[in-house]
């Protein structure tokens, strides 16, 4: 087994989680004490001090791993899997106070930016204020760029260099933004006809048109790439890796799509014929409609699926390992009618399957660093498929309860070595949160369905209520998967109102944050004391 996959173990938390103050003051300082180092994120978590902070906190508890959820541009509702770009930074991610490290920003910037924060992050620090600090955190790239324009010259080769390394996205995207910011906001299929079918002429007289707002883009871009590549080599010299995310899907309304229409069902005006979406399950009656054009998979594969090729590479710059969600849509991807409310009616057609991941293994080497959402409604045939690729799958805890079956292959005594096995992801419950559920309340279970999951858990797992969530750790971290994780929710014991995302609805999700203070010696303490003790420490980590 390649070290990639070796016993270990990590936490899940994306950046926008991350709290709005220091973490565990005491575990490590960070590289600088005083100065920009010392300034927070203003409205929710960044590329600042406070990741900085995570990654030691994850040097101090033992873990090899720290899991996010894609980086990209937020869509509606901010969620990440609904992104105008599978190449772009997230412009929110980008540190003001890294920003004023570097001299791109005043500390008096700074200062009146987040002082509209300070009552908010005091009245709810479990929440990221995302409508009230996207507008402030774009302002002070503007500030950023008009700084970089007048004063720091010396940065316009890396700059030209990043935007050289990057031209094969890079462009489309900028050009995508500046034409959607120029047309009120909406999508790209009511665009002037010439752009909506991009046109040479057309493009290029607007692009000349929109040439300050472009180079703005790029800068922005640019900001978030150096910042990015500066936390990875500083968890890298910690001991940890990042695993990054890439949903199979792109967004209707993206650079993606816009670009690249041949490349997606669409019809002659550039509307989607069908979406994607899967059909009734555990977590929803309806099925899930989640509205995305679905691919030409004959069109990728007439260009050697270039596009994937150029998607996965750009992701192996960002992240040691990729986790591909929904991963059973390579095998078949259930297809629906983008006439119809929801996910109820439609047809399992057939994906690309093993056809797009030899082509990567050439293109990319024999070992991809691929993990596979294998969850939901899986087949023998999209077992077969991950395993020739030998990727390892997902298992979740929580779902090995249903039924109240010793069998269950979500319980850890029936795990394989080669997987990741979860307490929960993004898309459950907390474990507090699941075993304190009622029936409806964002789940198809009865009661009686209920109670006995419960009293075969505590059972299982030999634990107390009030320890559900230890008991569910030290029950994944002592089995035989490769790779443990658990997000920080589940670490710390939250209830439900820390889930992350409830799949099949569109408001709500997204915001919640780590409080600060909760992340401390006494949980990095506890943290690294079972991974010691089913061997999941990376020895490199505390050295």
């Amino acid at each position: 087994m390649s070290s990639l996959f070796a016993r270990a173990s990590g936490l899940l938390l994306h950046l926008t989680s991350l709290p709005a103050r220091s973490i565990a003051a005491g575990v490590d300082s960070l590289p600088g004490t005083d100065g920009a180092w010392s300034l927070g994120d203003i409205g929710s978590g960044d590329l600042g001090p406070s990741a900085y902070e995570f990654v030691r906190f994850l040097r101090a508890s033992g873990q090899r791993w720290w899991q996010i959820l894609p980086t990209s541009p937020t869509g509606y509702g901010f969620s990440p899997y609904q992104s105008p770009s599978s190449f772009a930074g997230n412009p929110l991610l980008i540190s003001p106070a890294l920003l004023v490290r570097d001299g791109l920003l005043r500390i008096e910037d700074w200062q009146d930016a987040s002082k509209a924060f300070e009552t908010a992050n005091q009245a709810n620090p479990a929440i990221a204020h995302f409508e009230a600090s996207s507008s402030v955190r774009m302002e002070l790239l503007r500030v950023a760029y008009r700084r970089f324009l007048n004063h720091q010259p010396e940065l316009r080769s890396k700059l030209d260099s990043f935007q050289h390394e990057q031209a094969s996205w890079l462009n489309d995207h900028c050009m995508f933004v500046a034409c959607k910011n120029a047309h009120e906001d909406r999508s790209w299929n009511e665009w002037d006809e010439g752009l909506v079918r991009r046109d040479p002429n057309v493009l290029n007289a607007w692009n000349e048109k929109l040439r300050v707002a472009c180079d703005f883009e790029v800068f922005i871009q640019y900001l978030f790439d150096k910042q990015w590549q500066e936390l990875r080599s500083y968890a890298a010299e910690n001991g940890v890796g990042i695993i990054g995310d890439i949903p199979i899907f792109v967004a209707m309304d993206s650079a993606d799509v816009w670009a690249m229409q041949h490349l997606f069902e669409l019809d002659d005006r550039g509307a989607p014929t069908v979406v994607a979406g899967v059909p009734p399950d555990y977590f929803a009656a309806l099925g899930q409609r989640w509205g995305n054009p679905l691919y030409r998979w004959e069109a990728h594969k007439n260009s050697g699926y270039d596009w994937w090729m150029r998607r996965f590479k750009r992701m192996m710059q960002l992240c040691e390992l990729v986790r591909i969600d929904h991963f059973r849509g390579f095998e078949a991807y259930w297809e629906i009618p983008a006439h119809l409310p929801d996910a109820r009616v439609g047809q399992w057609r057939p994906g690309p399957r093993d056809d797009l991941f030899h082509a990567l293994k050439q293109s990319m080497g024999e070992e991809l660093p691929v993990i596979a959402e294998d969850l939901g409604f899986i087949t023998n045939e999209v077992r077969e498929l991950r395993d020739r690729f030998r990727f390892p799958g997902m298992k979740i805890i929580l779902f090995g309860f249903g039924g109240c079956d010793s069998k269950s292959l979500d319980l850890p005594h029936n795990y394989p070595v080669h997987c990741l096995a979860y307490t929960g992801t993004h898309d459950n419950d907390t474990v507090v949160g699941w075993f304190h559920s009622k029936a409806g309340d964002g789940n198809t279970r009865s009661e009686e369905e209920i109670s006995a999951e419960r009293s075969f858990a505590l059972k299982y797992l030999n634990c107390k209520a009030e320890d559900i969530h230890k008991g569910m750790m030290r029950s994944v971290w002592s089995s035989v998967a490769a790779v443990t994780i658990a997000p920080v929710q589940d670490l710390l014991g939250l209830s439900n109102a820390a889930r992350m995302n409830m799949p099949g609805t569109v408001a709500g999700n997204w915001t919640w944050r780590c409080e600060p203070g909760m992340l401390n010696n006494h949980v990095a303490a506890e943290l690294l004391e079972i991974t010691q003790l089913y061997g999941r420490e990376v020895q490199s980590n505390r050295t």
